[in-house]
């Protein structure tokens, strides 16, 4: 029997924190572990209860997304944390991507667009909305660039779509190479930047004007 993907919602917004939930349960291969309305309930759940992935609020009464965010890792650093953001959160976003979640996604997604970002976490890769992604250039291009590190032909084609938010089973497609494959040059990539993760490593490329988005 397949292993559910273990699922833990923090969310101020009962309303919302309902309709997270109701979603959750139309996802055959999920399954929700807990709830918290704020970071310090979380935390405290966190020692009883052990999810996969972590769908994050950042704006929250008590203890907020970032400070909930960096003692939940700093406790089980192995945590995928995903961020539920919405409009006006800008400022929030870089300061998350630092601390080493996961990704992001708008509270106004579909089921659909959850399910996808879910999977893609779970299987360790990151995800963005392309909106989100929007926010992250923008303040990207306000930081001094780095030293530059040289790559291949074949490692700048899987930073490209990297940076376009694909997954490693869509590179694998678009350019015909095996998951595996695609897989080395995505940490021959991290290895090279020092990167910890995707996100980082697409933040790499835009500060030093790699990728053009």
């Amino acid at each position: 029997m397949k292993t559910k993907k273990r699922v833990f919602i923090v969310e101020d917004h009962a309303i919302f924190r309902e309709g997270l939930k109701r979603v959750i349960a139309e996802i055959d291969d999920v399954e929700l572990v807990g709830e918290a309305e704020n970071g310090e309930i979380f935390l405290e759940k966190l020692k009883k209860v052990t999810p996969d992935i972590v769908l994050m609020d950042i704006q929250m009464p008590v203890m907020d997304g970032l400070e909930t965010t960096d003692r939940a890792l700093k406790y089980d650093p192995s945590l995928k944390i995903l961020v539920i953001s919405m409009f006006g959160e800008e400022e929030y976003v870089y300061s998350m991507v630092e601390k080493g979640v996961y990704g992001f996604i708008l509270k106004t997604s579909g089921i659909k667009d959850l399910e996808k970002a879910i999977n893609r976490v779970s299987d360790g890769q990151q995800y963005y909305s392309e909106e989100i992604l929007g926010l992250l250039v923008k303040k990207v291009r306000q930081i001094d660039a780095v030293e530059k590190v040289v790559f291949t032909d074949k490692e700048m084609e899987v930073l490209r779509f990297l940076c376009k938010g694909f997954s490693n089973s869509e590179i694998a497609d678009k350019i015909f190479l095996s998951v595996r494959t695609v897989e080395g040059y995505r940490n021959k990539l991290l290895q090279k930047t020092g990167s910890a993760n995707v996100i980082n490593l697409v933040i790499y490329a835009l500060r030093n004007k790699i990728v053009i988005m």
